[in-house]
Protein backbone atom coordinates (compact mmCIF):
# COMPACT_ATOMS: atom_id res chain seq x y z
CA UNK A 1 0.00 0.00 0.00
CA UNK A 2 1.30 3.75 -0.45
CA UNK A 3 2.42 5.83 1.75
CA UNK A 4 0.74 9.34 1.76
CA UNK A 5 2.68 11.64 4.32
CA UNK A 6 0.78 14.82 5.37
CA UNK A 7 2.58 18.33 6.86
CA UNK A 8 0.67 20.40 8.19
CA UNK A 9 1.89 23.80 7.83
CA UNK A 10 -1.15 25.62 8.92
CA UNK A 11 -2.81 24.38 11.93
CA UNK A 12 -6.54 24.95 10.55
CA UNK A 13 -5.82 21.58 8.16
CA UNK A 14 -5.74 19.66 11.63
CA UNK A 15 -9.71 20.68 12.86
CA UNK A 16 -10.35 20.01 8.78
CA UNK A 17 -8.86 16.82 8.96
CA UNK A 18 -6.72 17.06 6.20
CA UNK A 19 -4.61 14.05 7.22
CA UNK A 20 -7.81 12.21 5.95
CA UNK A 21 -9.00 13.80 3.44
CA UNK A 22 -5.33 12.86 2.02
CA UNK A 23 -5.13 10.09 2.47
CA UNK A 24 -8.84 9.00 1.16
CA UNK A 25 -8.43 10.71 -2.25
CA UNK A 26 -4.75 9.69 -2.51
CA UNK A 27 -5.23 6.31 -2.30
CA UNK A 28 -8.33 6.27 -4.13
CA UNK A 29 -6.33 8.44 -6.94
CA UNK A 30 -3.50 5.78 -6.41
CA UNK A 31 -6.35 2.59 -6.91
CA UNK A 32 -7.88 3.98 -10.28
CA UNK A 33 -4.32 4.48 -12.01
CA UNK A 34 -3.35 1.01 -10.51
CA UNK A 35 -0.24 2.56 -8.97
CA UNK A 36 1.55 1.47 -5.61
CA UNK A 37 3.47 4.99 -5.14
CA UNK A 38 4.64 7.72 -2.27
CA UNK A 39 3.43 10.92 -2.22
CA UNK A 40 3.30 13.76 -0.04
CA UNK A 41 0.65 16.58 0.61
CA UNK A 42 1.30 19.63 2.60
CA UNK A 43 -1.48 21.68 3.94
CA UNK A 44 -0.62 25.33 4.34
CA UNK A 45 -1.78 28.77 3.50
CA UNK A 46 -2.30 31.49 0.83
CA UNK A 47 1.02 33.64 1.80
CA UNK A 48 2.70 29.75 1.67
CA UNK A 49 1.29 28.63 -1.43
CA UNK A 50 2.24 31.98 -3.30
CA UNK A 51 5.69 32.10 -2.60
CA UNK A 52 5.56 28.59 -3.86
CA UNK A 53 4.12 29.35 -6.89
CA UNK A 54 6.30 32.19 -7.41
CA UNK A 55 9.53 30.39 -6.81
CA UNK A 56 7.95 27.41 -8.86
CA UNK A 57 5.84 28.98 -11.78
CA UNK A 58 6.92 32.24 -11.45
CA UNK A 59 3.26 33.28 -10.46
CA UNK A 60 3.24 35.18 -7.35
CA UNK A 61 0.13 35.01 -5.95
CA UNK A 62 -2.12 32.19 -3.95
CA UNK A 63 -3.78 29.21 -5.51
CA UNK A 64 -5.78 26.33 -4.62
CA UNK A 65 -3.18 23.38 -4.83
CA UNK A 66 0.13 22.89 -6.50
CA UNK A 67 2.13 19.67 -7.37
CA UNK A 68 5.48 18.57 -8.34
CA UNK A 69 6.11 15.23 -10.16
CA UNK A 70 8.99 13.27 -9.30
CA UNK A 71 9.61 12.09 -12.57
CA UNK A 72 9.31 13.81 -15.77
CA UNK A 73 6.53 13.14 -18.11
CA UNK A 74 6.34 11.18 -20.86
CA UNK A 75 4.56 12.97 -24.02
CA UNK A 76 1.29 11.30 -25.02
CA UNK A 77 -1.32 12.10 -27.92
CA UNK A 78 -3.67 15.29 -26.67
CA UNK A 79 -6.81 13.16 -25.24
CA UNK A 80 -4.92 9.78 -24.66
CA UNK A 81 -4.18 8.64 -20.57
CA UNK A 82 -0.67 9.71 -19.85
CA UNK A 83 1.68 6.24 -19.98
CA UNK A 84 1.43 5.42 -16.14
CA UNK A 85 5.07 6.92 -14.45
CA UNK A 86 7.53 4.17 -13.46
CA UNK A 87 8.15 5.20 -9.71
CA UNK A 88 8.02 4.36 -6.14
CA UNK A 89 8.05 7.94 -5.21
CA UNK A 90 4.74 9.52 -7.59
CA UNK A 91 6.06 13.49 -5.86
CA UNK A 92 4.58 16.72 -3.96
CA UNK A 93 1.48 18.41 -3.34
CA UNK A 94 0.77 21.61 -1.58
CA UNK A 95 -2.79 22.79 -0.60
CA UNK A 96 -3.53 26.00 0.64
CA UNK A 97 -6.67 26.21 3.14
CA UNK A 98 -7.36 30.05 2.41
CA UNK A 99 -7.99 29.22 -1.15
CA UNK A 100 -9.65 25.79 -0.91
CA UNK A 101 -12.71 27.68 1.74
CA UNK A 102 -12.95 30.69 -0.76
CA UNK A 103 -13.36 28.33 -3.49
CA UNK A 104 -15.40 25.73 -1.53
CA UNK A 105 -18.30 28.75 -0.90
CA UNK A 106 -18.29 30.75 -3.27
CA UNK A 107 -19.01 27.33 -5.37
CA UNK A 108 -21.34 26.42 -2.79
CA UNK A 109 -19.48 23.13 -2.14
CA UNK A 110 -18.88 20.95 0.67
CA UNK A 111 -15.21 22.40 2.00
CA UNK A 112 -14.68 18.12 2.07
CA UNK A 113 -16.07 17.32 -1.23
CA UNK A 114 -13.61 20.20 -3.28
CA UNK A 115 -10.64 19.56 -0.87
CA UNK A 116 -10.67 15.45 -2.39
CA UNK A 117 -11.60 17.28 -5.38
CA UNK A 118 -8.21 19.06 -5.73
CA UNK A 119 -6.12 16.18 -3.86
CA UNK A 120 -7.66 13.70 -6.55
CA UNK A 121 -6.64 16.34 -9.36
CA UNK A 122 -2.89 16.87 -8.13
CA UNK A 123 -2.33 13.37 -7.88
CA UNK A 124 -3.19 12.84 -11.66
CA UNK A 125 -0.83 15.89 -12.37
CA UNK A 126 1.64 13.66 -10.60
CA UNK A 127 1.03 11.11 -12.90
CA UNK A 128 0.97 13.03 -16.34
CA UNK A 129 -2.72 13.99 -16.48
CA UNK A 130 -2.87 17.75 -17.60
CA UNK A 131 -5.38 19.86 -19.20
CA UNK A 132 -3.56 22.40 -21.37
CA UNK A 133 -5.51 21.98 -24.10
CA UNK A 134 -9.66 20.91 -24.22
CA UNK A 135 -9.43 16.62 -25.22
CA UNK A 136 -6.75 16.50 -22.18
CA UNK A 137 -8.90 18.74 -19.98
CA UNK A 138 -11.76 16.61 -20.85
CA UNK A 139 -9.90 13.01 -19.84
CA UNK A 140 -8.21 14.50 -16.91
CA UNK A 141 -11.97 15.77 -16.04
CA UNK A 142 -13.29 12.18 -16.83
CA UNK A 143 -10.93 10.57 -14.67
CA UNK A 144 -11.65 13.01 -11.57
CA UNK A 145 -15.22 11.85 -12.17
CA UNK A 146 -14.00 7.95 -11.89
CA UNK A 147 -12.19 8.29 -8.67
CA UNK A 148 -14.75 11.02 -7.39
CA UNK A 149 -17.80 8.99 -7.99
CA UNK A 150 -17.18 5.77 -5.88
CA UNK A 151 -16.38 8.11 -3.23
CA UNK A 152 -20.19 9.91 -3.18
CA UNK A 153 -18.68 12.81 -4.57
CA UNK A 154 -20.91 14.70 -7.04
CA UNK A 155 -19.56 15.76 -10.34
CA UNK A 156 -17.04 19.03 -9.70
CA UNK A 157 -17.62 19.92 -13.05
CA UNK A 158 -21.47 19.92 -13.03
CA UNK A 159 -22.50 23.54 -12.99
CA UNK A 160 -20.02 24.74 -15.36
CA UNK A 161 -21.22 21.78 -17.97
CA UNK A 162 -24.72 22.52 -17.52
Amino acid sequence: MAEIDVVIEDDRWEAARLDELARRAGQAALDWLNMDADLCVMGCDDSRIAALNGDFRDKPAPTNVLSWPAVEHVDHPAGANPPRPDTDELGDIAISFDSCAREAETQGKAFDAHVTHLLVHAVLHLAGYDHLNDADAETMEAAERSILEPLGIDDPYQERNS
